[in-house]
């Protein structure tokens, strides 16, 4: 998926204890035979801070 122009995505990774929750939660999932398809993209949001910001061009 290509942003549109306009269309601003930051993606950072959060800081280190909140990292290593998202990261232990993805991992005790995945012990707890919880299918990856689920327990990867949520630990993921977990772990990475991602904003969407809209802009226009003033006129």
């Amino acid at each position: 998926m290509v942003p549109r122009a306009g269309v601003t995505v930051d993606i950072c990774p959060r800081d280190a204890p909140l990292a290593l929750i998202g990261t232990a939660g993805g991992a005790l999932a995945l012990w707890a035979d919880a299918p990856a398809e689920i327990a990867v993209p949520v630990a993921l949001l977990i772990v990475l801070d991602i904003r969407v910001r809209r802009w226009r061009r003033r006129t």
